[in-house]
């Protein structure tokens, strides 16, 4: 096949997986969730060392380390911008649970933006508060209220302080996992370097595939800002395997396709180790 008619054929393919609107996307989830074939066990007697790995996918689930234990996530990610640039960052998040369903998230990177060196990202703080196991439609409920610190250089960060609340529902379908987030972002500044406000939504599913395999899978959006810093909104694709190495250990390995928008292709990869007890 001829790279010109490869293009055509990968566009065609691109223009119709993103064609359903957003009523068509809610129809899609709500249809998920009514094929539930059985409801999400209770975390409280899970073995603390097991990992509850939140990446590779932008979606959390609605689960917490267990009380005392702590655990972190270590990933590297290489975009290709639209615009021919690259960029390099190593998103980092360390977890601990503060409580049976209360758990502390630390998170930075090394980040390497276009025409910029390597540096170390703005600090976001957040408090991950799972409210219930099993509830009628949404499943395990959650809310993730966090703050983003300026304490990069503006290299590295965007000198504001941002508030994010996040709302999490996590749901098992037979084998498939299935999370699903929407979240909004308030920033202090004038809208010079970031937008005023930004949201979010996302649904990722985890499926196993044969042994210690499995495979992640993400929609996720962010829809279009205004202001001086605004831009279009984006829809991206996220997929890869995952490899549970042992119980306190698992691996990621996948890419990022743009559907919409100016999101950059990217590849990924990445590891997350529970700690143990502190």
């Amino acid at each position: 096949m001829a790279s010109g008619q490869r293009g055509r054929t990968f566009l065609v393919f691109r223009q119709r997986l993103v064609a359903p609107c957003p009523a068509r996307w809610a129809a899609l989830v709500l249809a998920l969730l009514g094929s539930v074939s059985r409801r999400v066990a209770a975390q409280e007697g899970a073995d603390p060392h097991a990992v509850m790995p939140e990446r590779p996918t932008v979606a959390t689930h609605a689960w917490t380390v267990a009380p005392g234990y702590a655990e972190v996530e270590v990933g590297i990610e290489w975009d290709h911008n639209p615009s021919g640039t690259t960029a390099l960052e190593t998103p980092t998040l360390l977890k601990i649970g503060l409580a049976r369903r209360l758990q502390l998230g630390l998170a930075a990177s090394l980040t390497r933006p276009p025409a910029s060196g390597l540096g170390v990202s703005d600090l976001t703080v957040g408090l991950k508060v799972r409210l219930a196991n099993d509830l009628p439609i949404v499943g395990a409920l959650a809310v993730l209220p966090s703050v983003k610190l300026p304490t990069a250089n503006p290299a590295h960060g965007t000198g504001t302080t941002d508030g994010t609340l996040l709302l999490i529902s996590s749901h098992q379908l037979g084998h498939m996992s299935l999370d699903i987030n929407f979240g909004y972002t308030r920033r202090s500044g004038d809208g010079a370097r970031a937008p005023r406000s930004a949201t979010l939504w996302t649904s990722s599913a985890g499926v196993p595939l044969a042994g210690a395999v499995g495979l992640a899978v993400e929609v996720y959006g962010y829809p279009r800002t205004g202001g001086p810093a605004g831009s279009a909104g984006i829809v991206a694709l996220l997929a890869g395997p995952t490899l549970s190495l042992r119980p306190r250990w698992t691996a990621d390995l996948g890419g990022i396709l743009p559907l919409r928008g100016p999101q950059p292709d990217a590849l990924y990869t990445g590891l997350v180790y529970n700690l143990g007890a502190l």
